[in-house]
């Protein structure tokens, strides 16, 4: 079912009904989808000893194994998920993707990842390996420093079996059912 409306200023309730009823549907989705878009990542080497996929599932499975949350497993796989269309900031993408269903922490520690991970070879770049260190005073600078040492950084091991990323699919679908919060929260919360 669709409206006709030309424009927002024309759409009426009933239209917004319709269009509210069909995003729900839509929304659903979103956890497949992006389990679909990690699979973009397979073959992915970038010079790297693995592929980014296997990158991903390595970071989830070292968290997991280490019994992080649910939350925090799901950010470890989707951590470099924006290296597909956000090639020069991919850590925001991650991030953006991932707000609405994580904590203000787990955000932040996404968010900043990359400036975090550089500590391990900006220097080999010409770039500030202490960059990070502008965020010293944040309360989240230590959860992501730990995030990168623990899981990030080691997650690199070609030596590792290949993992498949139907491990992690009911983590995904788990976390990414609701979303704790969005400008559209209480739209949702009234239509369900």
């Amino acid at each position: 079912m669709k409206t006709s409306f030309k424009s927002f200023t024309e759409s009426t309730k009933e239209d917004w009904q319709i269009i509210v009823g069909e995003q729900m549907k839509f929304m659903a989705g979103l956890p497949d989808r992006i389990l679909a878009h990690m699979q973009l990542l397979r073959g992915d080497y970038g010079g790297f000893p693995i592929d980014r996929l296997q990158h991903c599932l390595q970071t989830a499975e070292r968290a997991a194994e280490a019994g992080e949350d649910d939350e925090y497993v799901v950010c470890a796989l989707l951590h470099d998920i924006g290296d597909t269309l956000g090639s020069f900031n991919h850590a925001d993408v991650a991030a953006a993707i991932l707000q609405p269903f994580i904590s203000e922490a787990n955000h932040w520690m996404i968010k900043h990842h990359a400036i975090f991970q550089g500590y391990n070879f900006f220097h080999h770049l010409g770039m500030d390996r202490n960059m990070r260190d502008q965020f010293k005073d944040s309360e989240h600078y230590e959860r992501t420093a730990r995030f990168i040492a623990k899981y990030d950084n080691l997650a690199f091991d070609n030596s590792h079996p290949e993992l498949s990323l139907d491990l992690f699919a009911p983590l995904v679908r788990k976390v990414m059912a609701e979303p704790k919060q969005s400008l559209y929260k209480a739209a949702i919360d009234a239509n369900r």
